[in-house]
Formats: structure tokens, sequence, C-alpha cells
């Protein structure tokens, strides 16, 4: 049966590596973001790959117009639609403390705008009995910190978000995998000092694919970032706030 995949924020390192995989899957790929002259190389790379249909499309969570166009696409394909929530964007905590406007464009990136989007593609998703939603948030979700407690919230409220469509979804068929990577070689990451234990996009690929592949609900990639997690959320708060990490 044919399969349908909506990758937002294509033209990041990871989703270019899913949407790779997929495409070697055979699926119908529809790349959605803003640079359209670079997903439509990946769209190319994508069609060589294997992909059934590949397709550039635009996409801007601060812009919900561009919402419904991706949705009508989708729609008129045969087969389940899935989606991958790879946009997002991280400013650092000291651009936001210079300057707070930063915060709503945060938390739009990492939350407003792809919990809008995913809203919208919900009924159909139901309405087709199956499909599978990865929600790509991060570790830094797990625990407010004061190196990215802004960009923090925005991801922690995303992964509740994706727990209660999870819910939703589960009672037609669908599924939701939320997906805590640690520190990955993209662009978002270059520069950071202090990054250690750097993860490559393929491997966070592989390890979503084998997720959706066994259903799980909520994955750390790589799979120790789970017991890191664990470790941090455990000290006491009257401990943890007095520590710089």
């Amino acid at each position: 049966m044919s399969e349908t995949w909506i990758i937002l924020g294509a033209t990041s390192s990871m989703a270019r590596a899913f949407a790779r995989a997929v495409s070697r899957n055979g699926a119908q790929v529809l790349l959605a973001g803003r640079d359209m002259k670079d997903l439509e190389a990946s769209a190319s790379d994508c069609s060589l790959q294997g992909a059934e249909i590949a397709e550039a499309v635009r996409f801007d969570a601060r812009d919900a117009n561009t919402f419904a166009p991706i949705v009508q696409r989708a729609t008129a394909l045969e087969g389940m639609i899935n989606v991958a929530v790879f946009v997002g964007s991280m400013p650092t905590q000291d651009q936001i403390d210079a300057d707070p406007s930063f915060i709503a464009g945060t938390v739009t990136d990492n939350y407003a705008g792809p919990a809008t989007f995913l809203q919208v593609i919900a009924p159909a998703i139901e309405e087709r009995g199956g499909g599978t939603v990865v929600g790509v948030g991060s570790v830094a979700g797990d625990r407010g910190r004061i190196g990215n407690y802004v960009y923090g919230s925005a991801k922690a409220g995303f992964h509740t978000y994706l727990s209660g469509l999870r819910n939703r979804l589960t009672r037609s068929g669908g599924h939701v995998v939320t997906v805590k990577p640690g520190f990955v070689d993209t662009a978002m990451t270059w520069g950071i000092e202090g990054m250690f234990l750097v993860a490559s996009p393929d491997k966070i690929a592989t390890d979503i694919l084998n997720a959706v592949d066994k259903r799980k609900d909520v994955i750390y990639t790589p799979g120790f970032w789970r017991l890191i997690m664990g470790i941090i959320k455990a000290i006491p708060e009257r401990v943890f706030k007095k520590l710089s990490v």
C-alpha cells in the first residue's frame, strides 16, 4: 500500500536523512519548508533514491496560510498519510535574554506552528484509519536548564501536545512517536560550546524508522540519553538550581 510522508522542516540535516530513508522504501514524499530551491534539489535526490513521488511544497511555521495547500496535496494521494516534524529554531539563551522578542518565534517554530499543522491534518489521518506522526522534540524539553530554558520550554510543550495527539489518533488506528534527540550534528548546533556525544543525522533517522516500525511511543536517540536525562530529572530542585548545566 502506498504511503505519503509529509516532512516539515525538510531542509534540516536530520530531515534529509529521514527523507532519503523513506524514499528508499518507495514512499511518496512531500518535502516542506521555506527554501524552495533547496527542497527541489532534495526532491530530485529522493526520486533517485526510489521515492514514488517526491515534491517540494512551501511550509512556514509562522504562516498558517501555507498549511492547507500541503494538506490538500497529501489528501489527493492514495494511501496512509504520515507526518514527520523536524521544524524548529534555537536562538541562544543569551540572545533571548538581550531581546525577549525572540521568545515568540521560538515558541512558534518549535511548538505552536507544528501543533497547528498537525491539528489541521489530523482529521485526514483519522479518516484513512492509520498513519504515523513523528514529532521531533529534544532532551532539552525534559527539564528547564539555565542555558536554554526558553527553547526547552517550547519543546516540553510540544512533547505534551504529542502525548495528547497520540491518545487521539490511537482510537482510529494511527500512531504518534515522540522523538527526543540529544546533540546532533546539524546547523542548529554548529559552533555551540560544550557539545559532546554528538550523533549523526543518519543515526537519528535509523532510530526514528525503527521506532515507527515498532510503534514506540517515546524514544531518546541515541538511546543513552534516556539514562542521562533520567539522572538529570532525578536531581532535587534545591540542588539543581545551583548547577550550571
